[in-house]
This record gives C-alpha cells, structure tokens and sequence, in this order.
C-alpha cells in the first residue's frame, strides 16, 4: 500500500495539530444558492492523536430534500428542533480560531461555511487555512487506479482501500458530520503515515 508514497508527500507536510471538519446539509448548491447545514462535525487532531470530537445540530432556513435525508438520516421535522447557526456560532468558532481546517471536501463545505457566516452577519476568527483533502489525494489515487472523480477519491474509496474502521457501519450506513470528520482524521493520518513510511496509524479508534 506504501506504493507510490512520494504522491502522498503534500499529507506528510500538515502539522501535527490540526481540525477536520465536515457538514451534512439541506442538498446541493441551486439556483436559490448554497445549502443550509443540518449537522456540523469538528474532530481535534493534538500531536497527530484524536483529541476531541463533536457535532453540532443546526436548525436549517432551508427545505431538507428526501435525498439528502436518505444519506444523514435528518428529517425536516427533527431539525426544526435544532438551535440556529448563529445561536451556536461562538462555540464552532472557537475550534476554528487560529487553526489549520481540514475538510475532504472542501470545494463543497467550505463555500457553505462562508455563506452561512455572511448571511448571519458573523464574524469568521483568523485561521490558519484550509487544507483538501481529496484533491490532494488525486495523483496517489490516479496512481493506485482507484476511482476518482473530477474532486477526487471519495471518503469511501479511501476509507476501504487503506483500511480505515468504516465508523458509518455503527450507524446503518448513515452519513453524520461527526463520523465523517472522524473517518477523515483516520484516513489524514494513514496517508501521513504511508507517505512517511513510518508504520501504521496511531489514532485512537474511539472519540
């Protein structure tokens, strides 16, 4: 699997702390704009080790589709229950602040995140940056023939390929911001480790 590791170089240059972040949402992008977000997920990584985990539950402005309550399992009646974006801003910020982000991807989270803030009127702290974690895992996963898309390997495709715990599994094969950030720390650090050719993944299995 340490095949072609010079390809996953650009994973062995993230820092040893860092966040991973991850959104289940309303959809996809329309004409009417971006998504809301449904769940949020935010997993610490202190020391290349699992720190913290936790998502947050966001009440959306917009209508949950029936696909996207196949994927996470949210339907429109739970999530009127949730507090709003705004309500819970302070705390999400607080994990943001000052840090390097992570997100799969984040083509697609990311912009959701800046509308969300700028409809709110909010505030984003100062952040390191963001970092793909599919796109950078493009040439390795091209390289390995693993299926790819225009964004790159899915969180699945990676997951199954280096041998990641499926947490999704627990839960039916329900998507959840939480597990999915948590899937991607896991799956981050194999690619660190592959690239360093230093042995396996030291990230506790359960948060």
């Amino acid at each position: 699997m340490a095949m072609y590791k010079e390809l996953l170089w650009i994973f062995t240059q993230l820092p040893d702390d860092y966040i991973v972040l991850d959104t289940e949402t309303t959809g996809l992008p329309d004409e009417n704009g971006p998504p809301d977000i449904v769940t949020l997920g935010i997993t610490v990584v202190r020391n290349r080790e699992i720190a913290e985990s936790v998502e947050f539950k966001t009440r959306p402005q917009k209508h949950i589709s029936e696909e996207a309550q196949r994927i996470h399992g949210i339907t429109n009646e739970q999530a009127a229950e949730f507090e709003s974006f705004d309500a819970q801003w302070n705390q999400i910020a607080e994990y943001l602040k000052d840090r390097l982000i992570v997100i799969h991807n984040a083509s697609f989270d990311w912009p959701i995140m800046l509308d969300h803030v700028a409809r709110y009127g909010l505030s984003m702290p100062p952040i390191q940056g963001v970092f793909c974690s599919q796109k950078a895992a493009i040439p390795w996963a091209q390289a390995m023939n693993l299926s790819c898309s225009h964004r790159g390997p899915s969180l699945d495709t990676l997951t199954k390929v280096l041998d990641v715990e499926d947490l999704r599994a627990k839960s039916g094969g329900i998507h959840g911001a939480g597990i999915d950030s948590r899937m991607a720390a896991r799956v981050i650090d194999v690619m660190i480790r592959y690239g360093r050719m230093d042995g396996i993944s030291t990230l506790n299995n359960d948060v």
